[in-house]
C-alpha cells in the first residue's frame, strides 16, 4: 500500500505556486519543475479568472504582491514549449481585412 502524502512536498510549488515564485521567468528557471509542471502554473497564471478589472493584460494571482503582464506569462508559455520566436501574425486584424473590398470599390 502507497502513502498518498509521501510526495507532497513536491507538488506544494504547483498547487501553490505565487507563494514561490514572484514571476514567469521564476518558474522557467526552476530545475525542480518539469515542463508540464511548468505549463501549469503559467497556464494558471494566464486564465481570465485573474485578469485585473479594466486591464485584461495583467494578471493579479492571489498570494502575489504584484500583477503580472499577461503577455510576459504567454512568452513563458511558448518557451517551455520550445517556442521562443513571437506567435505568427493573425488574429483580430487578419480577420478585419476584407479582401473583397477592392473588389467591390473597383466595380463601383
Amino acid at each position: 500500500m502507497t502513502k498518498a502524502g509521501t510526495n507532497a512536498g513536491n507538488l506544494n510549488s504547483v498547487f501553490h505556486p505565487a507563494a514561490h515564485y514572484a514571476s514567469p521567468e521564476d518558474v522557467l528557471n526552476d530545475p525542480g519543475l518539469a515542463a508540464p509542471e511548468k505549463r501549469i502554473i503559467l497556464s494558471s497564471w494566464a486564465s481570465d479568472m485573474f485578469a485585473v478589472e479594466s486591464f485584461p493584460a495583467l494578471r493579479k494571482v492571489p498570494g502575489m504582491s504584484h500583477a503580472i503582464r499577461l503577455a510576459d506569462i504567454l512568452a513563458a508559455l511558448r518557451r517551455v514549449d520550445g517556442e521562443d520566436d513571437n506567435p505568427p501574425p493573425g488574429g483580430v486584424p487578419m480577420r478585419l481585412r476584407r479582401p473583397w473590398a477592392a473588389a467591390l470599390r473597383r466595380s463601383a
